[in-house]
């Protein structure tokens, strides 16, 4: 998907529909409830995405596009794997603690049987997006995908267990579990 400009309005949208999304998964937003909170008519939630799909497609690919800018390069050469991530668990610790809220994708990830198959496509981009992400900051360490997919399980379990539990603890020992694994 190329990059897409969106109008201010349409932004506020976006924005809306991802707390939304990520509180309550894909079925807690309603265009009249999107509507009512960025102050316009439902119809013209309609007009910037015409089907929920629309929106749903768009809400998760703004979302990739955001991790990924927050993630930066994965190959610089003057970091090493360790430096790639610490910022991986920073970018999902700055989500769970700014936000408040779970990942986005691993909401919408859990209900994946259930969504429309577009978003549920998008939703996968998203998780193939980090384990390349992964894969590359990896580059030379043994068992890169395996090791990838247990890095990014285990930040997405934590964030699901720190929300559940309203404690920090889960995330910041899997944090701990995942940085030694790479200590310089």
């Amino acid at each position: 998907m190329d990059k897409v400009t969106y109008s201010e309005k349409a932004i506020e949208i976006l924005e809306a529909a991802e707390r939304h999304m990520r509180a309550g998964g894909y079925d807690a937003v309603s265009f009249r409830d999107l509507a009512a909170e960025v102050g316009i008519k439902s119809s013209s939630v309609h007009y910037h995405f015409p089907q929920k799909t629309d929106l749903g497609v768009a809400v998760v690919h703004r979302y990739r596009e955001k991790v990924l800018t927050a993630l930066g390069g994965p190959d610089d050469s003057s970091e090493t794997a360790h430096d790639r991530m610490v910022r991986l668990c920073q970018v999902y610790r700055t989500a769970l603690e700014q936000d408040g809220l779970n990942c986005l994708c691993c909401v919408l990830g859990a209900e994946a049987r259930d969504l429309p198959d577009t978003v549920a496509a998008a939703v996968d981009r998203f998780f193939s997006s980090i384990l390349d992400w992964i894969d590359t900051a990896l580059t030379g360490t043994a068992g890169n995908r395996q090791t990838g997919t247990q890095i990014l399980a285990g930040l997405q379990g934590a964030m699901i267990l720190s929300m559940a539990t309203g404690k920090t603890a889960p995330f910041d020992e899997t944090v701990a579990g995942i940085l030694d694994g790479f200590a310089p």
